[in-house]
């Protein structure tokens, strides 16, 4: 994948995320610093996404730990564990949100 590829890719997450934050009945707050998300939580805690052009990966902090994904055959995927990073994403933010949250890729 090129640079302009995964600079691509990478920046439909985000826009994803921030679009779906807005229709999330949760308490989350959002911001965006460059390539990186915050996503706070009524009860303070967070998770950060970020953008790692030069792995050419999305990394998540949360709670849970740290996790890295690439885009392997069409999703994002975990190096660890192959997890899908919105299916991951939508369990991370529902542990600290304390409700059902659900994040998917625009289509």
């Amino acid at each position: 994948m090129s640079d302009s590829e995964y600079l691509s890719r990478a920046e439909a997450v985000l826009a994803s995320i921030e679009r779906a934050v807005d229709d999330i009945e949760a308490d989350i707050e959002l911001e965006r610093s460059g390539n990186v998300l915050t996503l706070e939580f009524e009860n303070k805690s967070k998770i950060i996404v970020n953008l790692q052009p030069p792995m050419r990966e999305i990394w998540i902090a949360a709670k849970a730990g740290g996790f890295h994904y690439r885009f392997l055959d069409g999703e994002w995927r975990d190096t660890r564990g192959s997890t899908e990073f919105f299916s991951a994403l939508s369990e991370y933010a529902t542990q600290q949100a304390g409700e059902p949250v659900s994040f998917t890729p625009d289509a």
